[in-house]
């Protein structure tokens, strides 16, 4: 069953943003403009520090205790001084500590880096870290030159045909957007009630992660499960292990040819943002099509702010420009969005995470 974890109020979580935002901002002012630019760029090496410790399987090797450096040079297979060098500056920045007789042990940052952990941030990091997404990023201006993705320049294909080409990397990706949907889950269901939709149809809803979710905090509902057949094929043995297998439907296909009927609420989670305007409205006059004239539309995705402060959603927003000409979206974006595909918004409700749940119904 999904991982309970305990969500505050989306409100609460906003003012704990806005806390977080203008702390940051003072930490700022106390030093010279030139050191605070420094340490803005400096992130790029924490960011790969904390992928080599993943990649190392460092919180793995003391998820049962506490171990000397020797000992934890062997288990990860690293050269035991450079293994001292990179805790000591990760320790720096609270990821992993050292006990007054030099033992390594994780603190609350490092747990969730252990490939086991409830949330696991391991796929999440070793993604972020890796050779292929730092090169894509490294041609960022490129982007911001041409206002377009850079994937077919550099890799020949889109970024999900070139997926399909290199395997590695392809896994890498797959984890990330796994860990994603386990930290998004609780937070959607705590913030939206699903309860009144007998049948929910997850569209391009991946092995099923969030629809089980979903059915396991609304007993009294089905789900039909929609992706292409190469991805739901692994479907069955994560629906099972979350006690829904008897409750949900899979249907192969592609959002792009048509979507299942019948459904009273279809959901779509982080699947409108992968696409530009032309192709995202496709998408939604296939929904449409299918949702007839009383079902609800449910697009889950990092709804863009109308403040200035800093937003995951922001960042997100040039990941989707470098991978694929596509963009995150403001609420009037949204709307318009939906309009013309023939539905009509009919509200945004936040979570306690950076994501919402944007309602619509056919117009």
């Amino acid at each position: 069953m999904p991982t309970k974890v305990k969500v505050p109020p989306a409100k609460l979580a906003r003012a704990v943003e806005r806390f977080r935002y203008h702390l940051n901002r003072l930490n700022q002012r106390l030093v010279p403009p030139f050191g605070a630019i420094m340490e803005l760029t400096l992130e790029a090496w924490v960011s790969q520090a904390v992928y080599a410790a993943a990649e190392l399987g460092i919180a793995d090797a003391l998820a049962r205790g506490p171990l000397p450096l020797n000992e934890l040079a062997n288990r990860v297979g690293a050269d035991a001084d450079a293994l001292k060098r990179l805790m000591r500056a990760l320790i720096g920045r609270g990821v992993f500590r050292q006990h007054r007789d030099g033992r390594y042990d994780l603190t609350p940052l490092a747990e969730t880096l252990r490939s086991d952990a409830p949330v696991s941030t391991s796929g999440w990091a070793r993604f972020i870290g890796s050779r292929q997404h730092r090169e894509h990023w490294s041609l960022l201006v490129e982007s911001v030159k041409t206002g377009k993705t850079i994937i077919p320049a550099l890799r020949g294909k889109e970024f999900f045909d070139y997926l399909e080409d290199d395997p590695e990397f392809a896994k890498l990706f797959n984890h990330a957007m796994t860990s994603i949907s386990a930290a998004a889950e609780t937070t959607i269901i705590a913030g939206y009630d699903f309860s009144p939709y007998p049948t929910i149809v997850d569209v391009g809803g991946g092995q099923g992660r969030l629809l089980a979710a979903i059915l396991a905090a609304t007993p009294a509902a089905q789900g039909v499960l929609y992706d292409l057949p190469q991805v739901i094929a692994g479907a069955p043995a994560l629906l099972r292990q979350q006690g829904v297998e008897d409750r949900v439907r899979l249907e192969a296909g592609s959002f792009f040819d048509s979507v299942p009927a019948g459904g009273d609420a279809y959901t779509m989670k982080l699947i409108i943002h992968d696409w530009p305007d032309e192709q995202a409205v496709a998408i939604l006059r296939n929904v449409h099509a299918a949702a007839g004239g009383d079902a609800t539309v449910l697009l889950i995705e990092m709804v863009l702010p109308d403040h200035d402060r800093d937003f995951p959603g922001n960042w997100a927003d040039l990941e989707m420009l470098l991978l694929g000409s596509s963009r995150e979206r403001t609420a009037a974006e949204y709307r318009n969005l939906l309009g013309r595909a023939g539905l009509r918004m009919t509200r945004v409700v936040q979570t306690a995470s950076p994501y919402s749940v944007v309602e619509a119904k056919p117009a």
